[in-house]
C-alpha cells in the first residue's frame, strides 16, 4: 500500500554505526523519540549494524503538524518509505516498540520487499471490533485534549502512574527513570495529542486479519509482568507464519530498557540467524 505522498514534514534521524553495514531501522514508543534507543543502537552497531532511529512525527525534533489526520499509519508508512529511500536502503532489519511497533508491523504488511526481518516489542496489531477501536479513540482523545488543556508536565506525571511501568520502578535505577521522564517532558502538547487522534490503537486500522499474510521473519519480544501483552503477542505468534515468541521474566512493558543486554542478545541472534538461514520457524 503506497497512498499519494503527504505534504513533506521534516523528520529527525539519530543513527549508530557505518552506512555500509546491514541496516536496522527502530521504531520508539509514545512520548520517546529516536534517541530513546542510544543503548540499543551503540550495540547494534558495535556487532556491525548501521541504525537508524527517527523521531516519529509529533515527537523529539521531528515535526509536529496541526493536522491530526497527518500521523495516521498510512501516511507515517509513507514516510518511512521515503526516509530509507533518502537514505538509500532498500531492505531492512526493522524494528519497532509499543506505538513503533504498531507501525512496524503496518509497515512490513505493506511495504514487505523493504522489510529483511520484523522485530515487536510490548506491540499488537491494534484492536479487532470496531466497537472497541470507537471505545478506544474516544479515550485516546479525551487524553489528547487533557495533553493539550494542562501541558506536558501534568500528563508526563499522569503517564508514570500507569500501572504500565510499575516493572521500572524496580528494574530502572532512580537516574534512569529520571532522564526517561528529562526526555518525556521535552515533548510538545500539539505533537502528543495529534499522535493519539491520529495513530493512537483506536484510530489505527485492526491489522489482525492480515497477520497470516505476513512474509517476513518475525520476532515478537514482550515481558512477562506485561500481562496482556502477553496474551496479545502469544495470539500473533498463532498466526504469524514464521513467527518466534520471547517472553522475558521479571519484565514489564519496556523490555529493551528494563533488560537491555538481553533483549540486544536476543534480537542480535534472530537477525543473525536469519542471515544466515533465511527462515525461522520456532517458538522460543
Amino acid at each position: 500500500m503506497s497512498p499519494p505522498r503527504s505534504t513533506v514534514h521534516r523528520y529527525y534521524v539519530h543513527s549508530w554505526g557505518i552506512d555500509r553495514d546491514p541496516p536496522v531501522l527502530l521504531l520508539h514508543g509514545f512520548t520517546g523519540h529516536g534517541g530513546s534507543w542510544a543503548e540499543a543502537g551503540g550495540r547494534f552497531a558495535e556487532q556491525g549494524y548501521h541504525v537508524l532511529a527517527p523521531d516519529l512525527l509529533g515527537h523529539g525534533r521531528s515535526s509536529h503538524p496541526s493536522e491530526s489526520d497527518r500521523y495516521e499509519m498510512a501516511h507515517a508508512g509513507a514516510d518511512l518509505e521515503g526516509l530509507l529511500e533518502e537514505s538509500g536502503e532498500t531492505e531492512v532489519h526493522l524494528l519497532g516498540y509499543s506505538m513503533g511497533g504498531r507501525l512496524a508491523l503496518f509497515f512490513a504488511l505493506n511495504y514487505p520487499k523493504q522489510v529483511r526481518t520484523l522485530t515487536l516489542v510490548g506491540a499488537s496489531p491494534g484492536i479487532a471490533s470496531a466497537v472497541g477501536r470507537a471505545e478506544r479513540r474516544e479515550r485516546d482523545d479525551g487524553l489528547a485534549v487533557r495533553i493539550e488543556r494542562e501541558g506536558i508536565g501534568a500528563f508526563v506525571d499522569y503517564w508514570e502512574s500507569l500501572p504500565l511501568w510499575n516493572s521500572q520502578r524496580s528494574n530502572l535505577s532512580t537516574a534512569q527513570r529520571r532522564r526517561l521522564r528529562e526526555q518525556r517532558l521535552q515533548n510538545r502538547p500539539r505533537g502528543l495529542a495529534n499522535s493519539l487522534r491520529g495513530m493512537g490503537t483506536g484510530a489505527q486500522p485492526s491489522l489482525h486479519s492480515a497477520l497470516p499474510t505476513l512474509p517476513a521473519p518475525t520476532l515478537l519480544l514482550v515481558g512477562a509482568e506485561d500481562e496482556r501483552f502477553v496474551a496479545v503477542n502469544r495470539l500473533m505468534a498463532q498466526s504469524i507464519p514464521r513467527a518466534s515468541l520471547a517472553v522475558i521474566p521479571e519484565t514489564g512493558h519496556a523490555v529493551h530498557l528494563e533488560r537491555p543486554q538481553e533483549f540486544a542478545g536476543i534480537v542480535l541472534d534472530f537477525w543473525r540467524s536469519t542471515e544466515s538461514s533465511g527462515t525461522l520457524t520456532s517458538q522460543m
